[in-house]
Order: structure tokens, then C-alpha cells, then sequence
């Protein structure tokens, strides 16, 4: 519901529309020249038709005045004075004819068809920011047309803004309007007047009407004009007459805070904001100093918003070239990076190659010693043959080789068997031939089979008896010569013979340490008869981890080291024999746990890695870690001298990724560092630039804010204009 703040009428001023409101349907008196249509509105002081002009059918509105005395005729003195001086500006409603001399006055005006600013805000509610401020601009320009020829509206408000068929402003009401020589106070509308101008005695200013229109844009952006609030409404009510409402009136204004609603706006800038400040300044001294000067901020305003185009190219392009050129800077630097890691990884990979044949030859030497040792043991060496044929035809030998005896037999003969002092006398010189063996290589140990495959003497570097006296092993592939062990239950056979030359088995597994181990078997030949007869064989057995090839390439356990790989087809492919992990594990004295046979490193029948760039098998958390990451790494099957057979082994040297790449990364990253504090420079030193350039071409701030907060909005309502007249102002 609309709040009226205007001073309280006299019985015979209620008196006056009340009559009035019973004629709307004929206008008071029939103008010549003109035919009435219809009745447009009325207030305190008479009627508004909406007419035709006869000569040119142009419609008008005719405003009929109910007396000619007090306060209706001043106002109609006045207003028609300043429209005649405002004639044919577009900006101004136009003033067509008075008719001073008739009963009632009237005076014909051009007839604005689409309302005013008031009920287009009413119907719509706020403006979008472009159009309240093109709206703004034209009203602003009609103003200063107005004030270039002296007149000053004072009462400048929405409902005094006529919108025209293009929805153009035209100024209207100058029934409050003085000229710049008159010092006649003049009383415009609550809140959009400027707190100064509630005044009996204040003198006309230009800058009541910048007031106004910061006002007027306040409210087309917010809907409301500023500082109306329920709290001042209700203390305007209660004034008792008119001086003490303006009293009010200018305290309230001169309280309240900032106003700031419109800074909420969608799409307003800071110009626009301040500019509406400097308008509303409490002070008349902080604000325009008239309305060109609004113009010329709007126009900075537009020219600065023109530019942001030109000034955001100009500083996007340098961006966007620097982003190009750190673009390709970075694929460069990534090429480079790249391209040197690679030759960083195949000069490793040539090392590793040279690397690893040197061990797989060192390891086929270290084989060939190993054959040199069980041949000379076996056959060179009468002492030992002398020692075995005390036992070789020994009779439980051929018990223990029956496939037909009973478990329990068997037990009782090996028990025999073991007990007896011949055989015990060959235990005891193959101890010692074991341990006058242990400089280099170092052996695990040596035993003694017969011919059906059963062991017949044993002796372990470790001093341990052996648990496998009189049991059969013909299985094994030491004995018979071949790629795999053969089901346990397997004997002897004409198809199943010992080996007839040095042999290499192929890896089993400790049954104590769980360390992986090889046996080199050779046939113990009797040649008496005068032909070579294969008698028995002669095994050593050795630790992987012994083998000295490990020694020639672990330099540094955890960076670059050799390992040893299972290559024979099948279930074993790949299975890791020998890792330095395994000498950390057995070194604490701890087992090899059996999730070790599970892992396997990529290799192919050939013996080959499937890539040269790989993770180590055993670089899991659950193997603790150590040798996670990637590797460069390089296979060689072993190959013994003079053979073409591969042995199953096969030597794997590997270098830690990060170790070989190490230095270039070291580098790329300096280089990174270096590119990255040049675009840091760059960019604060085009920020520098911009920020003279922006400080250069920005607008002046219009004036200071100071005060936060804003007040709650009150919706619009129409307030009517506080008059000033010689009887009313006194009563």
C-alpha cells in the first residue's frame, strides 16, 4: 500500500477531489479546438482528459486547474512559465495552449502515451542494468537541457518521468521547478529530495536535482529510492505538521548508512556504483557539481567499458603468447628430457649387455672348474677308488635297489647300511677332500652314487650327517642327465642310466636354508677291464649365492647388481635363483620365505628380457621395498665352453632407472626451475606494465564510501510532492 508523505490536507481541501471525483465522467468544460475522450487521473488540485486535437487528430492530455487562487494557480503559473521556456526541447513534455481566461484554467499538453517511469517500474520492477542507465543518460541530458536555460525541476521522480511510444524520457511537472536567479524554497518528493532541500528556507540548488536523479537510478536498479525503510516511514507518520516532518526527514537522511543495495545488482561496476554514491553524498559539497558533469562520468564510464575489449586483447594476447611459448618451452624441454634419457638408458643397456656376458662366462668358467674338480676327485685319485670299492659291491646296495622291497625293510637296511665302517670311512675322506675344496669355489658338498642311483657316502660343508644314505635318487637329474627330476618312485633302468660325462643338473631348492643350489655330477669310469665302464658318479653341489660372477657386478647392492635366473621351459621359467635380497634374508638368519617362487622376471624361451626397462620382481613392500621402481636391466643365458646347449641359467645384470637417469633429470629440472622464474618474471613485469597502463587510463573514483551497510528495502511506493505555498506552509 502506497505511503503518502505529503502535509495533511484542511476539511476543505478533502473537500475539493471528493467534488471532483463526481465529474469524471464529463470533462469541467469543453475546450475549442479540442474533443475529450476520457478522463486520465486527478489529484488535489484538478483533473487530467485525454484529448483530440480537431485540426490534426493528434492526441493531447488536458489539465484543468479547480481554482483559480492559493496554491493551484501559483503552481499553474509556474509550470506553464516553465514549459514556454522549455518549448520545443524533445526532452520536455510540451506545452500546445493555456486558457488562462477560462473557468475553470486548463492548459493543453502533448499526450505521452506509455506512462511514466513510476508505472513502468510498478508493472516490471527494477530495471536490467543496461537499460536503467541508458535511461538514466537521456534523463540526465534532458535535465542538463533544462539547466542550461536556468530552469530547475526541483521535484525530479518516476512519476514526473513520461515515457513516450519508444519508451524515451520526457521531463514533466515543473509545478516545483524554479529558475537558477529565484531564491524561493521549493519542496520536492520524500527521499528522492535532497536532504538540504527540506527546508522552509533553503535556497534553489543545482545539486538538489543530482540528488534526484542519483535517486531516480537507485530506484530503477533496486526498486526502491534509498534510505525509505519501515523504521523511517513510521517516524515521518508521527510528525506533527510539515516543518517538523522535513526536520525528521533530514535527520533520517543524514543517519542512515551508506546505501549499498545497489551494489548488488547483477553486472554493476564500480564507476556506476560511485557514481550513484557521489549523487546521493549527503554533503552537497561531495557530489556533481551539476549535471554535465554526470553526463561526462557516464560517457568515462562507456569509454572505459569500450576499451575493456582492446585492454583485456592487450592483455590476453601477451598471456596467450607467453602460454605458447611456455607450450612448446615445455615440449622442448619434455623432447629433450626424453630424448637424453633415452641415450642415458641405451648406454646403460650396452653396459648392462657387456656386464652380464662377462658374468655368464665367468659363471660357464666357474662351471667348467667345477667339472675340472668332480672328474679330478672322481677318477685321478686312487685313495678314493680304493675307498669306493670297499663299498661299491657292497651287499645291502643291490637290497636298497630291489623296487620290490617293503618301507620297512628298507629303513632297516639303510640304518645298516649307514652304520657300516667302510661306508663310514668313505664319509670321512669325502670330508676331507670337502673341506681342502673350500677356498675356490666353495662347495656345499659331495656325495657318492652308485650305478642303480642309490647315495653311498655324503659330507656337507656345514658338518651335517647326511639324511639320504641308502635312498635312491636315480631320479634326480644329476643322475640321469636330463632337463627335469622324474617322479621319486623311478629306478634305475636300461632306458634310466647315470650320466657318461660331467653334467650340470638343473636347480632344486635346500631343504634347510631354502637356498637354491646345482649339482656338476661325473661318471667314476673303471677302465681295468680295458674299456671304460661307468661304476658309480661323483656329485659336488653348490650354492648359487657362491658363484663369483656375483662379486664382478655388485657394486653397490640397492643401484646395480647381477641376479641369476632359472631359463629352462616350463613352471620354472623365470624363477629368481639368486638376488642379493636373498643374502639380506639368509644374513639375518631368517628362511627365504616361499612366496619367492612365486615371482618370475619376464624372460623368453631364448633367455632374453621381453623389455629392457622393468620392476624387479621382488620390489614389493611385502620383500620390503628395497628394489622397487624401474630398472634397466640385460639377460645372457649361460653357455658352457664348447657347447651350444644352454645350461638353464641365466645372468641378469639390472641398474636402478633413477640412478641412470639420475643427472638428467637433475638438469631438466634446473632447466625447469630457470624457465619457470623467467615466465614469473614475465608475467610481473607485464602485471607491473598493466597495472601503469590500467592506473594511467582509469577513471577518477567519484567520491568516498563511508559507511557500510545498507538498510532493508521498503517496496516502491508513489509518494506525492510536498508543496510550498503561502497559505499552506503556515498552517
Amino acid at each position: 500500500m502506497p505511503l503518502d508523505y505529503t502535509q495533511q490536507q484542511s476539511s476543505d481541501d478533502e473537500q475539493r477531489p471528493r467534488q471532483l471525483s463526481l465529474k469524471h465522467t464529463r470533462p469541467p468544460i469543453e475546450v475549442p479546438g479540442y474533443k475529450t475522450e476520457r478522463f486520465l487521473g486527478a489529484g488535489a488540485y484538478g483533473e487530467v482528459w485525454v484529448g483530440l486535437d480537431r485540426n490534426t487528430g493528434r492526441r493531447v492530455a488536458i489539465k484543468f486547474f479547480a481554482h483559480r487562487h492559493g496554491v493551484d494557480w501559483s503552481l499553474l503559473s509556474r509550470e506553464v512559465e516553465k514549459l514556454v521556456f522549455l518549448s520545443a526541447d524533445r526532452y520536455v513534455v510540451q506545452l500546445m495552449e493555456v486558457g488562462w481566461d477560462s473557468e475553470p484554467p486548463y492548459y493543453v499538453m502533448e499526450y505521452i502515451e506509455s506512462g511514466s517511469l513510476e508505472d513502468l517500474l510498478r508493472e516490471t520492477g527494477p530495471l536490467p542494468l543496461s537499460d536503467a542507465v541508458e535511461m538514466f543518460r537521456e534523463i540526465c541530458v534532458g535535465l542538463s537541457h533544462a539547466h542550461g536555460k536556468g530552469v530547475l525541476h526541483c521535484d525530479l521522480k518516476p512519476a514526473n518521468i513520461l515515457l513516450d511510444q519508444d519508451h524515451r524520457p520526457r521531463l514533466a511537472d515543473f509545478g516545483q521547478s524554479r529558475l537558477s536567479s529565484e531564491q524561493t524554497p521549493a519542496l520536492g518528493t520524500l527521499f528522492y529530495m535532497a536532504p538540504e532541500q527540506a527546508d522552509l528556507i533553503a535556497v534553489p540548488d543545482v545539486r538538489w536535482d543530482v540528488y534526484a536523479l542519483g535517486a531516480i537510478l537507485h530506484c530503477m536498479l533496486v526498486g526502491d529510492p534509498p534510505h525509505r525503510t519501515p523504521d523511517v516511514a513510521r517516524e515521518l507518520e508521527t510528525a506533527t505538521d510539515l516543518p517538523d516532518r522535513l526536520a525528521r526527514y533530514r535527520q533520517a537522511i543524514q543517519n542512515s548508512p551508506l546505501a549499498v543495495a545497489h551494489r548488488r545488482v547483477r553486472g554493476m561496476d564500480r564507476a556506476l556504483a560511485e557514481m550513484i554514491e557521489r549523487c546521493l553524498a549527503i554533503d552537497p559539497d561531495d557530489r556533481y557539481a551539476n549535471v554535465q558533469e554526470i553526463i561526462g562520468a557516464l560517457a568515462q564510464r562507456q569509454l572505459a567499458r569500450q576499451r575493456r575489449p582492446v585492454i583485456a586483447f592487450g592483455f590476453v594476447f601477451p598471456l596467450l603468447m607467453l602460454l605458447v611459448m611456455a607450450f612448446f618451452g615445455w615440449r622442448g624441454y619434455q623432447n629433450a628430457v626424453t630424448d637424453t634419457e633415452r641415450l642415458a638408458t641405451d648406454r646403460a643397456v650396452e653396459n648392462n649387455d657387456f656386464a652380464a656376458q662377462l658374468a655368464a662366462q665367468q659363471v660357464a668358467g666357474e662351471i667348467a672348474d667345477l667339472f675340472q674338480i668332480a672328474d679330478d676327485e672322481a677318477n685321478r685319485r686312487p685313495v678314493f677308488r680304493e675307498a669306493f670299492d670297499k663299498v661299491r659291491l657292497h651287499e645291502l646296495l643291490a637290497k636298497l635297489a630291489d623296487p620290490d622291497a617293503q618301507p620297512a625293510q628298507i629303513q632297516q637296511w639303510r640304518s645298516e647300511f649307514f652304520a657300516d665302517e667302510k661306508r663310514e670311512e668313505l664319509d670321512k675322506y669325502l670330508k676331507r677332500r670337502l673341506d681342502k675344496r673350500q677356498k675356490h669355489p666353495r662347495l656345499a658338498s659331495i656325495f657318492v652314487l652308485d650305478t642303480e642311483g642309490t647315495q653311498v657316502a655324503a659330507a656337507f660343508a656345514d658338518g651335517e650327517r647326511s639324511r639320504s644314505i641308502g635312498r635312491n635318487v636315480a631320479f634326480r637329474t644329476y643322475f640321469h642327465g636330463g632337463a627335469i627330476d622324474l617322479d621319486p618312485s623311478v629306478r634305475a633302468s636300461d632306458k634310466l642310466k647315470p650320466v657318461g660325462h660331467p653334467h650340470l643338473s638343473a636347480v632344486f631348492q635346500s631343504t634347510t636354508t631354502g637356498m637354491w643350489k646345482v649339482a656338476v655330477s661325473t661318471p667314476i669310469i673303471d677302465d681295468s677291464k680295458g674299456r671304460d665302464e661307468t661304476i658309480g658318479l661323483f656329485v659336488i653341489t653348490i650354492n648359487l649365492s657362491d658363484l663369483e660372477f656375483l662379486k664382478l657386478v655388485q657394486h653397490d647392492t640397492h643401484h646395480r647388481f647381477a641376479a641369476l635366473v632359472d631359463g629352462r621351459e616350463g613352471n620354472h621359467m623365470g624363477l629368481i635363483l639368486q638376488h642379493p635380497l636373498f643374502d639380506e634374508i639368509t644374513k639375518a638368519g631368517r628362511p627365504l620365505p616361499d612366496s619367492i617362487r612365486s615371482r618370475r622376471v619376464p624372460i623368453n624361451a631364448k633367455g632374453e628380457l621381453e623389455e629392457k626397462r622393468y620392476r624387479d620382481p621382488l620390489g614389493d613392500e611385502e620383500m620390503g621395498g628395497a628394489y622397487r621402481g624401474w630398472w634397466i636391466a640385460s639377460a645372457v643365458p649361460v653357455v658352457l665352453l664348447g657347447e651350444e646347449k644352454p645350461t638353464g641359467l641365466v645372468v641378469l645384470v639390472q641398474e636402478d632407472f633413477l640412478e641412470v637417469t639420475g643427472p638428467v633429470r637433475v638438469l631438466g629440472a634446473r632447466l625447469l626451475r630457470e624457465g619457470a622464474l623467467a615466465i614469473l618474471v614475465v608475467l610481473l613485469v607485464t602485471a607491473l606494465l598493466w597495472y601503469a597502463v590500467l592506473r594511467l587510463i582509469r577513471e577518477p573514483r567519484s567520491a568516498p564510501r563511508p559507511r557500510p551497510m545498507s538498510p532493508e528495502i521498503t517496496p516502491l511506493a508513489g509518494e506525492a510532492t510536498l508543496p510550498v505555498g503561502s497559505e499552506k506552509v503556515a498552517s
